[in-house]
């Protein structure tokens, strides 16, 4: 059973609310992001034939999980743009530049959530501001609850997978080069993968 699965409130016949899950219930409360069991990462379509990767190291976040009722979570994300790492320095220097990110303007890419819901099964939906140099446009992330634990140092944690898509152009990320062969070098369309280890806080 997923994390912010719901039972029936009432039925026909019913005359009380229908019991919470402990089991779900127990997992509602403050969480602290992982960083270092966490990661962001990116794919971009390059000259039109391949992908490449990436991924930022600096980032922090908490989410508020309520068991019970889905519409009741948040998530706060800080990512710093100056950690990007796609294995190329020189790649990595462009795209610190003011032709992409201008992270010495705009160090912080942030995402504050507006809306949580359940889709069935472990599967979620989380909807927000996403701000990317300067600019604050919606995004939507599919999210894959993967369960709860306690590790060998006592923390509880709560673990998801998340996928989304964006139109880089929509943030005003427009840099691009025209291939000889038609085309261009970098696309427009971004697939963001997330992968979140959190720590019970409260």
């Amino acid at each position: 059973m997923g994390l912010f699965n719901r039972t029936s409130a009432t039925t026909t016949t019913a005359t009380t609310p229908a019991a919470v899950d402990p089991a779900l219930a127990a997992l509602t409360g403050e969480y602290a992001i992982d960083p270092a069991h966490s990661s962001i990462g990116f794919t971009a379509r390059h000259a039109m034939v391949t992908n490449v990767r990436g991924s930022f190291a600096d980032h922090s976040g908490s989410l508020t999980l309520d068991g019970s009722n889905p519409a009741a979570s948040t998530a706060s994300i800080d990512v710093k743009i100056g950690s990007i790492d796609t294995g190329s320095a020189d790649r990595d220097g462009h795209l610190r530049s003011a032709d992409f990110f201008d992270a010495e303007q705009f160090p912080l890419m942030t995402f504050r959530s507006t809306s949580a819901e359940a889709l069935g099964g472990s599967d979620y939906r989380i909807t927000g501001d996403l701000t990317i140099k300067g600019v604050t446009k919606p995004i939507s992330i599919d999210l894959e609850f993967n369960g709860s634990a306690k590790d060998p140092f006592g923390n509880e944690r709560v673990g998801f997978e998340g996928k989304a898509e964006l139109l880089r152009s929509d943030w005003g990320l427009t840099w691009n080069a025209a291939l000889e062969t038609g085309g261009v070098l970098v696309s427009d369309k971004i697939k963001l993968t997330f992968e979140i280890s959190a720590i019970r806080t409260a």
